[in-house]
């Protein structure tokens, strides 16, 4: 059981969502985001930024790179620099440069996976001593913690991330859940992912109170590993006046699971809403995400490849090369020259190779904005397949060759 229905019907009146084409054999669809700072095509990807910066490149490399939108963190952001002086700055979209579509997490994903390890018995503070930063968590008072910057005693509920994220200003908001670790059993995940529903309430309630139209919440699917668990909170979801929804927690241990985990969703959540998967970015699972009616993702694949020295390419076997290795060493040839993008056309694998040996910073900034403009041409690509009635798995094969 649900429990009882939210009774308000909150208005979103400067957002949209429109579907403007499905696929044929999938649950796959093309559709049109609209916020107040422009409205984006989907499926698409939203660029991580943790702190209010998406690591080595600024908002002009991201548009040149053809990103479309980008993702803060409001646990890091709630810490350093504090949402008030964000907000005397104008807000994020100001205070970092983007003038695009914004979307803030709840924060309550870094609070658990950096507090706790992930583990079921850090989560409930029977682990083992060492770096934990998670003191407690409570339904009422919510997650207490400490700050990774001074030590001090932090708290974080559905009433104060939301205010947090009013104050930072994004588009998008998030409702406040728990992350359930992987090993976390049936019993904990489930009256984990009850009191998420109840914070999701509190959530809206809380979002209503301050409702100036300038921002849109989701909801979150959890539910880990269970069929009958996910379905229960899709169902809870849709049941709520959230704008969107977002697919989150635990998505099983391989890719097998976390596909058919996947798939017990398209059926059960709004079928009118756009789609969010949470943290998720290899480009295999962007392929299943899209086929299984994901509209957006977000994870910082694109940045920290780069930083470990891998190019993603469209045509190569696992969808990246790695410049580090030593047959980059006299190669003349360019990373990509069709991608329209300086950073891609104008260095040769060798020149990036020297500059990764010789630790300089300039080779992280080439492969961080070519990374971002491939994924981007992959969600181009994937929403021209969709206008064009075209193969979806034809596609994958065009980018992940066997």
């Amino acid at each position: 059981m649900l429990g009882q229905e939210f009774s308000t019907n909150i208005e979103y009146p400067n957002f949209g969502f429109e579907i403007l084409q499905r696929d044929a054999g999938s649950f796959a669809r093309l559709g049109k985001l609209i916020t107040p700072h422009g409205a984006i095509e989907t499926p698409n990807f939203i660029f991580v930024g943790t702190k209010a910066s998406v690591k080595n490149l600024h908002p002009v490399q991201m548009k040149e790179a053809g990103a479309d939108m980008v993702l803060a963190n409001t646990y890091h952001l709630y810490i350093q620099p504090g949402p008030d002086l964000v907000e005397k700055m104008g807000g994020l979209h100001k205070f970092m440069g983007w003038n695009g579509p914004m979307l803030t997490d709840s924060g309550g994903f870094q609070i658990f996976s950096l507090g706790t390890g992930g583990g079921e018995d850090e989560i409930k503070g029977k682990g083992k001593s060492g770096n934990k930063s998670l003191i407690k968590i409570d339904e009422e008072q919510g997650a207490i913690f400490k700050s990774y910057k001074d030590g001090s005693l932090c708290r974080l509920n559905p009433e104060i991330s939301m205010e947090v994220q009013r104050k930072l200003g994004a588009d998008f908001v998030v409702q406040m859940d728990e992350c359930t670790p992987v090993a976390g059993g049936r019993e904990y995940t489930e009256n984990s992912m009850r009191m998420s529903h109840r914070w999701g309430d509190r959530s809206l309630q809380a979002f209503e109170k301050t409702h100036n139209g300038m921002q849109a919440v989701y909801g979150v699917v959890q539910g880990g590993v269970y069929r009958d668990l996910r379905e229960e909170s899709a169902d809870y979801t849709r049941s709520r006046p959230f704008f969107g929804t977002a697919v989150g927690g635990c998505l099983g241990g391989t890719k097998v699971h976390f596909y058919e985990i996947l798939s017990w969703i398209p059926n059960r959540i709004h079928p009118d809403r756009p789609v969010h998967l949470l943290g998720i970015g290899k480009i295999e699972d962007i392929f299943e995400g899209v086929k299984q009616g994901m509209d957006t993702f977000d994870c910082v694949t694109p940045t920290r490849e780069a930083r470990h020295g891998r190019a993603l390419m469209k045509g190569v076997p696992n969808g990246f090369i790695n410049l580090r290795n030593s047959k980059f060493k006299d190669d003349g040839t360019a990373l990509d020259e069709t991608l329209g993008l300086a950073s891609s056309a104008n260095y040769s694998k060798a020149y990036i190779h020297h500059l990764m040996k010789a630790g300089e910073m300039l080779a992280f900034q080439i492969l961080s904005q070519h990374n971002v403009a491939v994924i981007a041409r992959l969600m181009r690509e994937i929403r021209e397949t969709l206008r064009n009635g075209g193969d979806l798995d034809q596609l994958r094969k065009e980018w992940l060759p066997t």
